[in-house]
């Protein structure tokens, strides 16, 4: 079933016994202003979905995408085994001396080629990044600069939660369930979010660099988000933000009732919810998807698109504490999944 297990998070009750989880990347406490941007990255956690942030150098994308970890569930017993013996696998079994409980976090470098990416070897193909990600993060900063093949070999994995790898002495498959986490300047330069006259790349250029990122690939992200650079009046810098373990706390609160909904499905995340799903047992009312219906109808939206909105719209259900998606809600979801279309083409 596609996104299966995305973020690889135990069951609810596992996570809240589980040790707490170590900050991988700092505090989200450290993260000044960006609202907007920390709410996408809580919603991300709590419905396991993929997101996009697109912004100018210095906005804080990377900052953001550090701390996902921090706010993620720690790994159960089933998740933290996989974990380590990946991890056994990919580098020196005799490192590894205990159950790894915090979900990984892998950030290859936009000059990595597709066997690094996606594994690779001269006979048995050794893990790659989205293997050793699985059940955690795969960051792509800077994605616009990686290579078109290798950003495209990512929609195998993204959809099915494997990676299947051909080679003279055999085929492998391994697992690659990961919550992918994309990263792009807007333009070449980097500037054409910032105030007028700091941007000096062409209408061509700016249209050409986001269209990079196939339409495939971006129809599998789930929130594609603009991250501007905080100004002043926008943030208390003597005044730390809200921390990981403040989000960490409401995310374990909207998995569970995640877990709750769908656990009759054998499924534990929105993320996960199939399009029959959705548009059967867990179909809104159709006055609450009435803008997203005619989203679909001319043509806005393809049916994947559609989809993923539904699955948005109830992670934010879940975090408000409604029991069923409404207009708000699914238009929330509509605008967290902004198109970088008119990025690609205006």
């Amino acid at each position: 079933m596609p996104d299966r297990h995305v973020g690889g998070a135990a069951s609810v009750e596992e996570s809240r016994d589980a040790a707490p989880v170590p900050e991988a990347g700092g505090d989200l406490a450290e993260v000044r202003g960006q609202h907007e941007a920390r709410f996408a990255l809580e919603v991300a956690a709590a419905g396991g979905h993929h997101l996009l942030l697109v912004g100018a150098p210095g906005a804080g994308k990377t900052m953001l995408a550090e701390r996902l970890p921090g706010i993620l569930p720690p790994l159960g017993d089933d998740a933290a085994m996989e974990v380590t013996a990946i991890e056994s696998v990919a580098g020196d079994a005799a490192t590894v001396g205990r159950l790894r409980r915090r979900p990984p976090f892998e950030a290859p470098h936009h000059s990595a080629s597709t066997a690094a990416v996606v594994g690779g070897g001269a006979r048995i193909a050794r893990p790659g990044a989205v293997t050793r990600a699985h059940c955690g993060v795969l960051f792509v900063d800077e994605a616009p600069e990686f290579q078109r093949r290798v950003l495209d070999s990512l929609r195998q994995p993204v959809e099915t939660g494997v990676i299947s790898l051909h080679r003279a002495a055999g085929s492998v498959t391994y697992p690659a369930r990961f919550q992918l986490i994309m990263a792009a300047n807007p333009c070449p330069c980097g500037m054409a979010l910032g105030r007028a006259g700091e941007c000096s790349c062409s209408v061509a250029q700016r249209r050409g660099y986001l269209a990079k990122l196939s339409g495939p690939l971006l129809d599998r992200i789930d929130l594609q988000v603009q991250v501007d650079r905080p100004r002043s009046a926008s943030m208390t810098l003597d005044e730390p933000g809200e921390s990981s373990a403040a989000v960490l706390d409401r995310v374990l609160a909207a998995r569970a009732v995640q877990q709750d909904r769908l656990g009759r499905w054998e499924l534990r995340m929105n993320s996960q919810a199939p399009m029959g799903l959705l548009t059967g047992a867990l179909r809104p009312a159709s006055a609450a998807t009435a803008a997203l219906d005619a989203a679909l109808d001319r043509g806005g939206l393809s049916l994947r698109g559609y989809v993923r909105v539904l699955r948005l719209a109830w992670t934010l259900t879940d975090m408000a504490g409604r029991t069923s998606p409404e207009a708000e809600d699914v238009d929330a979801a509509m605008q967290l999944r902004q198109s970088t279309e008119e990025r690609r083409t205006g």
